[in-house]
């Protein structure tokens, strides 16, 4: 799969790391379900820490990409969920920290409540050369 990073200057700059638009030529599109903090043995949220959630959530979004053959550099867009967003800068360092550049397109979304409790949630759209 090849991805073409959009950008322009008629529209604001990516506030973090994620990329204004994002052009995938890849045959196969995989939606991913959101992933929450939960351990995937126990079925329990991982923590009540917000940082340990992003963490986990990202490490269950990474295993079901994977299940799907693919890796978080096939992601063409991804969808944040928190209850507050006051930890935003929390999330967007987090995945600074685990996902490659070019960094794909990007939501993020203050909800007033996930599943189980949970403080955050993401999902994800993935473009496949299968």
């Amino acid at each position: 799969m090849t991805k073409q990073i959009v950008f322009t200057d008629k529209a604001p700059a990516a506030l973090g790391p994620y990329s204004q638009a994002v052009v995938s030529t890849a045959p196969a599109t995989v939606f991913i379900s959101g992933q929450l903090g939960l351990d995937p043995v126990s079925g329990e949220l991982v923590s009540d820490q917000f940082e340990e959630q992003v963490r986990q959530s990202m490490a269950n979004l990474k295993a079901v990409i994977e299940a799907a053959g693919g890796s978080l550099e096939d992601i063409v867009r991804v969808g944040l969920y928190l209850t507050d967003l006051n930890n935003f800068g929390i999330a967007n360092s987090v995945m600074q920290e685990l996902f490659p550049e070019p960094y794909p397109a990007r939501s993020t979304i203050q909800v007033s409540a996930l599943p189980k409790g949970a403080q955050f949630e993401i999902d994800a759209i993935l473009g496949l050369n299968k």
